[in-house]
């Protein structure tokens, strides 16, 4: 179940409380809200595993852009052998191959930031909605409390 629908029930349980007269102090339906509390405990860690897929896809494309770079990498000295071969076009192809080469890296160093921004982006958005949830929690409990 999706964390923020549950934050939601949470705030909906909240909000059909009855208020205690002259305080700031509702009274909350336990059986409901422990229920609702627990559904959360299961999904944070699903949350948590989803952030987990994302560094684990991350890490993927990082590798599949390593060995993209190392093929052409590759491909660019075998070509760059073939042509030292033919005297007039030799320096053509040293400077072609190294265009491939730097090519290649930009692409690489391209795709891991933004697989990092990516990443970033989505773990901090999990962050944020785990520290309204408890700030949301804790503030349920301190008005418990009093």
């Amino acid at each position: 179940m999706d964390i923020l629908h549950l934050v939601d029930r949470l705030e909906e349980l909240f909000n059909e409380s009855r208020s205690i007269p002259f305080t700031h102090s509702v009274v909350v339906d336990e059986d409901r809200m422990l229920d609702i509390i627990d559904q959360m405990r299961v999904s944070i860690p699903e949350e948590i595993k989803k952030a987990q897929q994302l560094t684990a896809q991350k890490d993927r494309m990082l590798a599949q852009a390593q060995e993209e770079a190392n093929r052409t990498i590759s491909l660019a000295r075998d070509k760059g052998e073939k042509i030292i071969e033919q005297n007039e076009i030799v320096q053509a192809a040293h400077v072609r191959a190294e265009q491939i080469i730097e090519q290649a890296r930009t692409e690489s160093e391209i795709t891991k930031r933004e697989a990092d921004e990516y990443v970033l982006e989505r773990l901090t958005q999990l962050e944020m909605e785990l520290d309204r949830f408890l700030s949301q929690v804790r503030n349920g409990i301190h008005s418990l409390q009093q």
